[in-house]
């Protein structure tokens, strides 16, 4: 597998078994906190068609910028550029971790879809 680009967040236990996971694998990786430096919109549009162009799997839905924020109520009725603009905008409204290789992308971790891409 090619370097990785994880965008993850320091106080996120997930990013943290990502992270460690990768480190158990012997994946190289270039690690980005996502508060402070968020995806770009074309990164943001790459894992897009990764998770086969659902936008509601980019937001981290369970997380508190999004409850207050009330995207909940407002996501169906965006554009595609309006959410990418948002999620360009603010990290914490990302699903993390959101992780980039070659010209795919996964956010999230679940162990037995990240050993699949380990294997490449």
């Amino acid at each position: 597998m090619n370097k990785v680009r994880i965008y993850e967040y320091s106080k996120c236990s997930t990013c943290r078994n990502a992270l460690k996971f990768l480190d158990q694998h012997h994946v190289e990786y270039d690690k980005v906190p996502i508060v402070e430096t968020p995806p770009t919109k074309t990164e943001l549009r790459k894992m897009l068609a990764s998770v086969g162009g659902n936008i509601k799997k980019l937001f981290n839905t369970s997380g508190e910028l999004y409850r207050e924020m009330k995207i909940g109520a407002t996501i169906d009725s965006m554009t595609e550029s309006e959410a990418l603009d948002l999620l360009a905008a603010h990290g914490k409204l990302i699903k993390r971790p959101f992780v980039l290789f070659g010209d795919s992308g996964m956010v999230g971790f679940k162990e037995e879809d990240w050993k699949k891409i380990v294997k490449r």
